[in-house]
């Protein structure tokens, strides 16, 4: 699977979304060999599992200039690096906890040459500051997940849909989404994308 992928979904890329799109695998391929951000198996499907997975975010939104998106639990940069790809005029902040990953983030944008990317070590409950949206990769049930960041959205909305969080998880979600209290909608990744690995793959948007 290659950056193909991407450019089909994407066909109004420019060439140096291309360029940085393309730049992906080299560099993830070489710092998993160092430090595991991704499964060893799952490297040669970078394209399917972890960027168009991240873009199904941009399939709901297109993140306005100026936007500020924080990516809670970031890993090596899902969705966060994908997404500050395709909109560079967007604010990124991503976060982990885990600091060898924070290092991956910092040296892929340095290589891919992506410039909207502030990557933080630490923990989300303990970031200052507002953002108009929060998304993040199945980090953990969503209930505790909100309890980190809905102090952390911005009450004013520059987008057609509300400022809140959008998540990306698979399987059944029925019994999580009824723990929590805000509004939300499920969104089926295979209404976006035809690839076998969408069908049970999931973006909730929790009103914040």
């Amino acid at each position: 699977m290659n950056q193909d992928l991407i450019f089909r979904y994407f066909p109004n890329l420019t060439a140096t979304q291309k360029k940085q799109f393309s730049a992906l695998y080299p560099l993830y391929e070489d710092w998993n060999s160092k430090i595991n951000v991704v499964s060893r198996k799952d490297i040669e499907q970078l394209y399917l599992h972890h960027v168009l997975h991240s873009l199904a975010i941009a399939k709901l939104v297109s993140f306005q200039p100026g936007t500020k998106i924080l990516d809670v639990g970031t890993g090596g940069g899902f969705p966060g690096i994908p997404l500050a790809i395709l909109f560079p005029e967007a604010e990124f902040t991503l976060v982990d906890s885990i600091g060898k990953k924070i290092l991956v983030v910092k040296e892929v944008c340095k290589g891919a040459g992506i410039q909207n990317v502030t990557a933080i070590h630490g923990r989300a409950e303990e970031l200052k500051g507002e953002w108009d949206f929060v998304v993040s990769r199945a980090v953990t049930r969503l209930k505790p997940f909100i309890e980190w960041v809905e102090n952390k959205i911005s009450k004013t909305p520059k987008h057609n849909i509300p400022n809140g969080i959008l998540y990306l998880k698979g399987g059944d979600l029925e019994e999580e989404l009824s723990e929590i209290d805000y509004p939300y909608h499920v969104h089926d990744l295979s209404d976006f994308f035809k690839e076998e690995f969408f069908e049970t793959k999931k973006l909730v948007m929790v009103s914040v």
